[in-house]
């Protein structure tokens, strides 16, 4: 009976805590409708979860996070949200409701003395964004601006500038951005109107515009008007041609997803505060070199380095052969599915034009593995002051859960963590911890990163993006 009487108790506290959490999802999405305020917890999504990930993610807030709070304390603080005249804003709610639960204000008290930054009325403007180019980078672009779009008043999809479109084409984009073999289907509608040329993304509108000389474009023909260019095409790649943009009109800055030569490559989290207002055009560098500089950052800030070598393990791109055939490069025309493939990578490099001066002690090469996405970065680096592992871990702990980086470095516990469990991580740089060695003398330190290199990668060219049009107010973390 004794046994019986618990187990009812603990069934009937489970239940009592779905019920709070499907509340708390309800403010969540209002609150992102509405007013454009996103709500993560402890950096992760809270949006489109289901009641049982919002507890799980509670309780990795108590396991790893360390900050307890109950998912009572979170309802009652979105709650609190709720009746502010907060928009256009992201909000750690996690960090909120902990550090809340710490004082003796109350929670709209709290909010107040600690959110006044966000209290001024939002004069940001929405703006238009045109993608050039639609292959893999381009459509999870697309698929993140969708639903990243909210209420409207910050990025906007309008339109894809192809090469050539016709119905047929139209079609067959339109399925390929519904179903993915890698990330899966697209949480929405994908509806196609050929007289438009265009596709109804969760009813809007995202036109397909021929665009084979983009100095001749013209965009606001379609209403659209100082947009950001975004070109993941990998048919530009230095400033002179990146300039073509410019001169199309309803254009007024680009951003490329790629490295780029005579422009400010730039990995948000790092030094997205060094463009310079005038900049129209800048680059978003590479997958590795977003996945790499953020860890790269905390270790020279901390550490200081001597030198090192950096060695990615990278899933195989489309620019290699899926069979033995003719390629520019040697070794990349072997069948890209069954082969390790040794390439070059000039990641290690590009670091220089993100953190000044460490790219020239760094060395670097890459080998492409059998996988369709998820990668892995190896950096072993030589110290300017000795540490030891624990302390090693506990400084990347810190400024993953603290600071400019939270977005960008995901400490990874998991004693299981393989390449597929990291597709899906908006996070571009995911710290093996179990993986991580230091030597006995303190001096060198074997780092382990993941990344996914389509998706995560997205989600920093988003945030620089934001960044980059000024409509994202600074977050509360």
């Amino acid at each position: 009976m004794i046994a019986q009487n618990e187990y009812s108790q603990k069934v009937g506290v489970r239940i009592h805590n779905e019920r709070l959490a499907v509340d708390i999802s309800a403010c969540v999405h209002e609150l992102f409708y509405n007013r454009g305020v996103e709500i993560v917890l402890f950096r992760n999504q809270l949006r489109d979860k289901s009641s049982s990930q919002i507890l799980e993610l509670h309780q990795y807030a108590n396991d790893f996070v360390g900050k307890a709070i109950s998912v009572d304390n979170t309802l009652e603080m979105l709650q609190a949200l709720k009746l502010t005249a907060i928009e256009n804003a992201k909000i750690d709610i996690g960090k909120l409701t902990h550090e809340w639960r710490l004082s003796e204000d109350t929670a709209d008290a709290f909010i107040i003395n600690n959110l006044s930054d966000l209290f001024r009325p939002s004069t940001l403007e929405p703006r238009d964004v045109v993608l050039f180019g639609f292959g893999r980078i381009g459509r999870l672009l697309a698929r993140e601006l969708i639903v990243q779009e909210g209420s409207g008043n910050q990025l906007r999809l309008r339109a894809v500038a192809v090469r050539s479109i016709n119905a047929a084409s139209l079609h067959k984009r339109a399925s390929l951005l519904k179903i993915d073999s890698v990330h899966g289907d697209f949480p929405g509608t994908v509806l196609v109107d050929e007289e438009n040329m265009a596709l109804i993304v969760n009813g809007r509108p995202v036109y397909f515009i021929p665009t084979p000389d983009p100095t001749k474009a013209d965009y606001t023909s379609y209403g659209i008007n100082n947009a950001l260019l975004i070109d993941n095409s990998g048919a530009f790649r230095d400033d002179i041609a990146l300039s073509k943009h410019l001169e199309g009109k309803g254009i007024d800055k680009v951003l490329l997803t790629a490295p780029g030569k005579g422009i400010p490559n730039v990995v948000h989290g790092v030094n997205q505060n060094s463009i310079d207002k005038t900049e129209r055009i800048i680059s978003a560098a590479s997958c590795t070199t977003n996945a790499i500089s953020p860890v790269l950052k905390v270790m020279s800030d901390t550490y200081g380095i001597t030198k090192g070598h950096l060695e990615t393990i990278h899933a195989y791109t489309n620019d290699q052969n899926l069979v033995d055939n003719m390629h520019s490069k040697y070794r990349r025309g072997r069948a890209a599915a069954m082969n390790m493939v040794i390439t070059e990578t000039g990641a290690g490099q590009a670091v220089d034009k993100c953190i000044p001066g460490l790219g020239s002690k760094l060395t670097s090469n890459a080998i492409r593995v059998p996988v369709p996405n998820g990668s892995l970065a190896i950096l072993n680096l030589q110290l300017e002051k000795p540490t030891s592992l624990d302390h090693l871990l506990a400084t990347i702990k810190g400024a993953a859960l603290n600071g400019p980086l939270v977005e960008q470095i995901h400490y990874n516990t998991s004693n299981e963590l393989v390449s597929s469990d990291i597709v899906g991580n908006a996070a571009p740089s995911i710290f093996d911890v179990h993986a991580t060695q230091v030597t006995e003398d303190g001096m060198t330190a074997i780092l382990y990163v993941w990344y996914d290199n389509e998706y995560g990668y997205s989600r920093q060219v988003i945030r620089l993006a934001k960044h980059y049009t000024g409509v994202r107010r600074p977050a509360y973390y």
